[in-house]
């Protein structure tokens, strides 16, 4: 599991840590990491051309440090400094090693600089860095981005908002990020993870001072760790009975991918409940499912019944009945998964019976909206969301008491009182309709196998992602390709956990 800190709390640890050694031991550190990084992204460092982009803070003086270990090994290195001032220490090292600091003015032979390195080096603004950059900044960072030359950010790529991913105008765009001591959320939230690029962590000494993360990224193992495995003394119902409460007659799919997600993801049993049409689609495409006949517009009964958890929303409609279906389901004893129609029917309460009832009930919820779900949930503007993902899937969680899945270019799970989870294996191949159907499916069979709702967002999302990417090769998918990978993706991770 991969652990980011805020920036306070990064800043609070290198006080403390700071305190108990030599001065300038840190900055030493990190710029060892950094140089070893650079080092190994040229075919060789004896005559290569770095340049370096360095602001007036810390994160400069990284730069120009690592800089002079370059410089020692034989590398030209330039620094283009973009402010009046520089670190001192730093620039006297890389002037002794050989090394030449220019004042960045926006002439072309700066440009032709940049355009005829091997690597470029960002260190143009720390973690500290808030808002948009000011000139000269902005017009360096657009530069190196456009740059031919590998771009290596230090700490965090320079416009990026270290505890968010907030892109507020320009920014670097690196091929690798080298971050010292813990990774920084930003670097795992878009559109800031976008501009990361590969992300490498630089162990100075922090761990010891640093206390719980604010935000996680699992790997394989933790999925592993995490994901049911069937014992050999489970039935079909100690193995979980998903209730699913999707689809209409128009739209009958959603209730076939939903159903399909949780089939292939591993569930006991499917209760699906609605209208004949649809119901006959469903066992059509899932005989093993079973199908109660509870169709919102005119049945008199809409509990659950006897299920382990129930999933509400994808295709289900907008009618008055279909409040009254999902009060009944809020009203019930099991975890519920609230997602797509179920969530309009959340907004359209404006806060009213529906959205107290989130945060009244006691069992486990789940809401899985996307950023224009979001956005009417919270009543803000989706660019906002969009743009600072993470603080929007927290408030949200906050709101209303209840886990959040906020789907996305980058997909974040929030929880009240919990780190954030942002998930890794996100990607544009699930931007086609009909794939948060078959999530929400995946996440609730993992809820009524006895997950929590946070554990089995994190691993519905994490397989969800891989299946993608293993249905085709990394072609283009539609959403039922993912019901053939989802169980590739459980086996992949499954042999993890045997390993």
């Amino acid at each position: 599991m991969h652990s980011a800190h805020t920036v306070s709390v990064v800043r609070e640890a290198e006080r403390a840590l700071m305190a108990r050694v030599p001065e300038g031991a840190l900055m030493r550190r990190a710029a060892a990491g950094l140089a070893a990084e650079c080092a190994g992204l040229l075919p060789r460092v004896y005559g290569a051309g770095v340049v370096l982009l360095v602001g007036g803070g810390d994160n400069g003086g990284d730069a120009l440090y690592a800089g002079a270990l370059l410089a020692s090994r034989g590398a030209s290195v330039r620094a283009l400094a973009a402010g009046r001032t520089v670190h001192e220490g730093g620039a006297d090292a890389l002037r002794a090693a050989g090394g030449r600091i220019l004042p960045f003015a926006g002439g072309a032979a700066e440009e032709a600089a940049l355009f005829d390195a091997d690597l470029v080096v960002d260190g143009l603004v720390g973690i500290g860095g808030r808002g948009g950059l000011r000139e000269p900044h902005a017009a360096l960072a657009v530069l190196a981005s456009n740059a031919p030359a590998r771009v290596v950010a230090v700490d965090v790529p320079s416009g990026v908002d270290a505890d968010t991913g907030e892109v507020a105008g320009p920014a670097v765009r690196a091929d690798t990020t080298v971050t010292f001591g813990t990774h920084k959320p930003g670097l795992f939230v878009d559109p800031g993870a976008e501009r990361a690029g590969r992300v490498r962590l630089v162990d100075i000494g922090l761990g010891p001072e640093l206390p719980g993360p604010a935000l996680v990224r699992p790997q394989a193992v933790d999925i592993a760790a995490l994901l049911p495995a069937p014992g050999a003394e489970q039935d079909k119902y100690r193995r979980g009975v998903l209730g699913v409460r999707a689809g209409s007659d128009p739209y009958r799919g959603a209730a076939v991918l939903c159903v399909g997600g949780a089939l292939r993801t591993g569930v006991g049993m499917v209760r699906f409940g609605g209208g004949r049409g649809v119901a006959d689609q469903v066992i059509g495409r899932w005989p093993e499912a079973v199908a109660d006949l509870r169709d919102p517009q005119s049945s008199t009964d809409l509990s659950p019944g006897r299920v382990a958890a129930v999933v509400i929303g994808p295709g289900r409609g907008t009618h008055p009945a279909n409040a009254d279906e999902l009060r009944a389901v809020l009203d019930s004893e099991v975890p519920v998964l609230v997602d797509a129609d179920g969530l309009t029917l959340l907004t359209g309460g404006g806060g009213g019976p529906l959205s107290a009832l989130l945060r009244e009930r006691a069992p486990q919820t789940l809401l899985t909206p996307h950023a224009g779900e979001l956005s009417r949930l919270l009543d803000v503007d989706r660019v906002d969301v969009e743009a600072r993902r993470l603080e929007h899937a927290a408030r949200a969680a906050d709101r209303f008491g209840c886990t959040v899945l906020l789907k996305g270019s980058t997909t974040v799970i929030a929880h009240p009182g919990a780190p954030a989870v942002a998930n890794p294996t996100g990607t544009p191949l699930l931007a086609t309709a009909g794939t948060g159907d078959v999530l929400s499916g995946a996440v609730g069979a993992l809820m009524a196998s006895g997950l929590p709702a946070r554990e089995a967002a994190t691993c519905g999302a994490y397989l969800h992602g891989r299946a993608a990417s293993l249905a085709r090769g990394g072609a283009p998918i539609s959403a039922s390709d993912l019901l053939d990978a989802l169980p590739l993706a459980v086996a992949e991770v499954a042999r993890g956990r045997a390993v």
